[in-house]
């Protein structure tokens, strides 16, 4: 999908209902995802994707969050992606890409309502809001990215590198409050990340990708 089509999506989200879902990616293969790829990730369960830059990681988050065309089954619960619209999907499939998409030059305006405990959470002043999106840092719009999402109350998060440009007081606090969020609201969490402490801290189940294809289990 193409970005701008993305960024006018991400507009129209707005919180569905709340359930208990298993994502469930059976035989997926897309352009560059060799697979098939096959794995279940539970309600409250984080797993962890790691792999070599090129493997195929990011690859696999679209394909689930079904932004690119893909073989194979990726279902919520009872629900296949392939048979409610795209729209829907990504309602309840929450993709935070490395790098966010932003269509307005103001921050609010990418925000369609907001709890202000989540800026205070990822370090962020109420003020934030009123914020030009260029004078933001990479990673304060990371941090405003995930907030975005967050709004939004997705049933599962597929979090592409989610601390990749943050300081250490800002992963501990993106760690904490994606822990926070998924045991409140017991979903699944697909995360892409290359680091190994930060693995050990977050992950229940860790895949490795190499060259299109998703590995055994880590032990």
């Amino acid at each position: 999908m193409e970005v701008a089509v993305y960024c006018h999506e991400l507009k129209e989200y707005c919180c569905g209902s709340r359930s208990l879902p298993v994502l469930r990616v059976e035989n997926l293969q897309a352009t560059a995802l060799t697979g098939p790829i096959s794995f279940q990730c539970e309600p409250g369960e984080c797993v962890v994707i790691s792999g070599a830059s090129g493997s195929g990681k990011s690859l696999l988050l679209r394909a689930v969050a079904d932004l690119i065309p893909h073989e194979g089954h990726v279902s919520l619960g009872d629900k296949n992606c392939l048979d409610i619209s795209a729209c829907d999907w990504r309602r309840q499939v929450g993709l935070l890409p490395a790098e966010s998409a932003w269509w307005s030059d103001k921050v609010a305006d990418h925000f369609c309502g907001c709890d202000t405990h989540l800026l205070d959470d990822l370090g962020l002043p109420v003020a934030a809001m009123e914020w030009k999106v260029r004078r933001c840092s990479t990673g304060e719009r990371q941090r405003l990215a995930l907030a975005r999402l967050l709004c939004r109350s997705p049933q599962v998060l597929l979090l592409d590198e989610p601390t990749a440009s943050l300081d250490p007081e800002g992963v501990q606090r993106v760690e904490a409050l994606i822990e926070r969020y998924r045991h409140e609201h017991a979903i699944p969490v697909l995360w892409v990340s290359h680091d190994p402490a930060q693995i050990e801290r977050v992950a229940d189940r860790q895949f490795v990708m190499v060259a299109g294809q998703l590995q055994g289990e880590v032990a």
